[in-house]
């Protein structure tokens, strides 16, 4: 496999080094989350009138119509640059990719330019609070009614569900399927009767993450996703673009965060110590073989249009490095590791939840063993 770049994909990578340069929107704002949310969407919009969001959508849905690898470039330089991420991360990565592949016409026409623009922001419902990993056992239940559904259960760990006009969410249509049939994908309005979002405080004292409560909540006919009872496939899709995405800036996000730990371990003189240059040495090794592995992947989604089980790797061994690193950064920093306000506490502090939020290691494990590697089923 020749890694390099080819002509235009050089282009294309200084082109967008060009326009980051020169459009940097400066650093966001700190100790506000409303602001800093806001702050995002605005730089969202700007990219999104450049023609920098939705790099890889198809022309015909308002993206570039650029490759994977282009996409792939792209987001590289989001994250050399230090750019702040767009404010609709989650309608970027998975819901416009999702209604990109099972929409219908309408729902194309309907929904992909708003997320684009940011002016939509979209969250995911998949999560409840006794079927986390489980995800297949889902208990929110959604009851035909009048040209459309209404929606009675809970979810957690609902990022952005406080800020969200839609949410990709998952109930359970028919009681008496088998628990991975009877399950329909919905596209839910957030903001109507029946729908409360409370935040969840997280150990980091941010709130991101929310639960929310439905109490016969109303979606119509034309807000299902794929087929009624269907809705388990669309969900692995959207799994899979959520992993793979994830993928495609992990590796330079762990290189900066080696970066900021050898500047660290040098700042303390700890330099020549042979045990924090063999672990230093482990994370240079790791991070560059997940690097080779996100270009097996990405080779493998060109082929489909569509990431396969593969990417479920990256986001483990993301979240083993990045808590690895951030763990050994705390070590190394001695009081300030464990002083409230510090950066390294604050990193050690959301770390925590890389082996959870998207996919539990377990889970990934047993995807990876099953589906990757063809191993027996755990049951």
């Amino acid at each position: 496999m020749d890694l390099s770049l080819t002509e235009s994909e050089a282009a294309f990578r200084d082109e967008v080094r060009i326009w980051l340069k020169e459009n940097h929107p400066g650093p966001v704002p700190e100790g506000d989350d409303a602001a800093e949310f806001e702050f995002r969407r605005a730089w969202q919009k700007e990219m999104h009138e450049a023609g920098w969001t939705g790099v890889s959508w198809p022309e015909e849905f308002g993206g570039r119509g650029a490759s994977l690898i282009e996409q792939a470039i792209f987001n590289e330089e989001l994250a050399y640059g230090s750019v702040p991420p767009p404010a609709n991360v989650l309608g970027l990565v998975m819901g416009g990719p999702v209604v990109i592949a099972h929409g219908t016409t309408e729902q194309k026409e309907r929904f992909l330019e708003p997320i684009l623009s940011g002016e939509e922001i979209w969250c995911q419902g998949f999560s409840e609070p006794e079927s986390g990993s489980d995800l297949a056992s889902i208990k929110s239940r959604a009851v035909k009614s009048n040209g459309g559904w209404k929606i009675t259960g809970q979810k957690v760990w609902t990022t952005y569900a406080h800020e969200a006009k839609y949410c990709m969410f998952l109930a359970r249509t028919d009681p008496d399927a088998p628990k991975h049939r009877g399950i329909t994908y919905f596209i839910l309005e957030m903001d109507q009767p029946g729908v409360e979002v409370r935040p969840l405080r997280q150990i980091t004292g941010e709130a991101e993450f929310n639960e929310i409560f439905l109490e016969e909540a109303q979606v119509p006919d034309e807000n299902v996703i794929g087929e009624v009872g269907g809705g388990w496939q669309v969900a692995i899709t959207t799994l899979m673009f959520e992993r793979a995405g994830l993928g495609a800036v992990a590796v330079v996000g762990l290189r900066r965060t080696l970066e900021d730990l050898i500047a660290l371990v040098r700042e303390k003189g700890l330099e020549s110590d042979p045990l924090i240059r063999q672990r230093i040495a482990e994370f240079q090794i790791g991070i560059e073989a997940m690097r080779l592995g996100a270009l097996r992947t990405l080779t493998a989604t060109m082929k489909t249009g569509i990431p396969g089980p593969e990417g479920s790797l990256g986001k483990w061994q993301w979240g083993k490095y990045n808590q690895a690193m951030t763990e050994m950064a705390s070590e190394v920093a001695g009081p300030a590791g464990v002083t409230v306000g510090t950066d390294a506490s604050y990193r050690f502090l959301r770390s925590r939840a890389n082996s959870i939020e998207g996919g539990t290691t377990e889970v990934l494990q047993n995807i990876i063993a099953e589906r990757v590697l063809g191993l027996p089923k755990l049951r």
